[in-house]
């Protein structure tokens, strides 16, 4: 494994391994996250279980004015967001101009996943016709965020206690203990994930439930999603499954729907956790193009070490244009 590592920059592009390139060997497959927005219904279960697992402190219930959302963002104390997006546009080629007047509810419901094809077109939750002052019906875009568990997590490179570590199973963990509150992580993510907590000041956030993962169990957000939007297992086989779910809903006319953070190509080598979106990434407050901010250090160095070679080298000719000669004393000037 060492042969392979030199010549190689760990802080961007190819990655295949990265627990292996952290030095774990005979490790498992490399585990993490598919959110499939399109089957989130906000039921926050998956914030409960992560709070309740991990002993994660309340942090006030505050709506943010502009949505049902209570939890407003991650944070120290917030591993996971179940984000509230309203929006006036409809899903996929479904209709705001359809009458419900004569639509059965209690009927179309008792009839469950038997509902026929013809008849789930106008099925109550298909947005409905303008208001007399010309409002439409909303549509609602609900995500559960996480940390991302990059392949090449900035947070962990600039570290400088060994804090934030790279686990067999190829997710970035903060060992509490060892963190002595620097701050240098917070910056360093292209998602603003990480924080610290104010009354210590020692960063926070998702671990993919490390603990579990050990004992062969599912992180407890993943288990407590009653819709399973949230997926958790190898990444490589996630990857398959979402690419065909998105184009599963391609066929049935959502054209909206993309995947985010799972192409190994991006600037961040690709996520450990990466979402089925059914709109643009900035939408859900998430960076359209994210690209790792220790990406270039390499680069800078080398610039510095440029530009310090050639101020030494500068200074080098100024001492050999101007030698030193005697003064009547005996010592020697310029």
């Amino acid at each position: 494994m060492t042969d392979s590592l030199i010549g190689r920059n760990l802080l961007a592009g190819p990655e295949p391994d990265p627990a292996g390139d952290a030095g774990h060997t005979g490790h498992p497959d490399r585990v993490g996250f598919f959110t499939d927005t399109s089957v989130c219904i906000g039921c926050k279960a998956c914030e409960v279980a992560c709070k309740e697992w991990n002993a994660i402190p309340e942090d006030g219930l505050e709506l943010t004015g502009m949505s049902f959302d209570n939890t407003q963002g991650l944070g120290a104390s917030s591993w996971r967001h179940v984000a509230f997006i309203e929006q006036t546009k409809p899903l996929g080629h479904s209709e705001v101009d359809i009458d419900h007047s004569g639509v059965d509810v209690l009927a179309l419901a008792a009839q469950g996943s038997a509902t026929p094809v013809e008849l789930a077109a106008i099925t109550p939750t298909t947005p409905g016709p303008p208001s007399p002052d010309g409002r439409t019906e909303l549509r609602w875009l609900m995500s559960s965020d996480v940390c991302k568990h990059c392949t090449h997590a900035a947070c962990l490179d600039v570290c400088p206690t060994g804090s934030l570590f790279r686990t067999e199973f190829g997710t970035v963990v903060v060992q509490q203990d060892i963190c002595n509150g620097c701050g240098y992580c917070v910056p360093a993510c292209p998602y603003g994930v990480i924080e610290q907590r104010p009354d210590d000041g020692r960063a926070f956030k998702c671990t993919l439930c490390y603990d579990r993962l050990g004992a062969g169990q599912e992180p407890a957000c993943a288990k407590a999603c009653p819709t399973e939007s949230i997926q958790f297992g190898p990444l490589a086989e996630l990857r398959e499954r979402a690419a065909a779910r998105v184009a599963q809903l391609h066929r049935s006319g959502v054209t909206d729907a993309r995947l985010y953070g799972a192409d190994p190509a991006d600037g961040v080598g690709g996520d450990g956790a990466f979402f089925l979106l059914l709109d643009d990434p900035e939408v859900y407050g998430l960076p359209p193009d994210p690209v790792v901010t220790t990406r270039d250090l390499p680069a800078m160095w080398r610039q510095a070490a440029l530009a310090a070679a050639t101020l030494l080298g500068g200074l080098a000719a100024v001492f050999a244009a101007h030698p030193r000669v005697a003064d009547r004393t005996g010592r020697t000037r310029r």
